[in-house]
């Protein structure tokens, strides 16, 4: 690497001594979108691929067409759990009365129903550990993670529910073809769709 290319390398932020915070977040100039806040660290998510994708159009356009009109369903949107986590979950139900306006850049923990993680290579273990714990404890009710199937284009989907005297998500079940839940409302979802995008 030349002195010359050092030059227009990119200057990262520098954390404060006690991490960043939510404010943070929504202040710092120049982060690249998606940018998550878990345990007061900057966490930079890579490019989505045709699974990502695929699976959440085919999770909103589901969870769209059974909605009641008291919620609303927004994608890749930060929640602010606390001062020190804003993650953005890959879809969330929320309250339709916490929709404030087009300039809205974020939600309350407590005005969310259900967060999905559909599951990427750089993102498992946050997916699979870090945020279900953070949403459960926040006090989300409902939570799902969507991981590749055994062929690898087929979504499954795990289906939490919280535990109120525990504050910590119970698995509730599995589902390959067909997602049929009733919480946080009643919806069907054809989960074959994904090999149709």
């Amino acid at each position: 690497m030349t002195a010359e290319s050092v030059e227009h390398c990119h200057q990262w932020p520098v954390p404060p001594k006690d991490g960043y915070t939510v404010d943070d977040l929504f202040t710092l100039p120049n982060l690249p979108s998606h940018t998550e806040l878990i345990d007061g660290s900057l966490i930079f998510v890579s490019p989505q691929r045709n699974f990502h994708t695929d699976v959440m159009e085919v999770l909103v356009s589901g969870l769209r067409r059974d909605l009641p009109s008291a919620f609303k369903i927004k994608r890749e949107m930060t929640v602010v759990l606390d001062n020190r986590n804003g993650p953005e979950p890959d879809i969330i139900v929320v309250r339709a009365e916490s929709v404030i306006g087009p300039d809205q850049t974020c939600y309350r923990a407590e005005d969310v129903l259900l967060a999905v993680e559909v599951v990427s290579p750089d993102s498992e273990s946050r997916d699979r550990t870090t945020k279900p714990q953070k949403y459960a404890a926040a006090g989300i009710p409902n939570f799902w993670r969507v991981e590749r199937g055994g062929n690898g284009s087929e979504p499954v989907v795990h289906v939490y529910e919280l535990d109120p005297l525990t504050r910590a998500y119970v698995h509730v079940g599995m589902q390959r073809d067909q997602l049929k839940v009733t919480k946080p409302y009643a919806t069907d979802i054809d989960l074959g769709a994904v090999r149709e995008l």
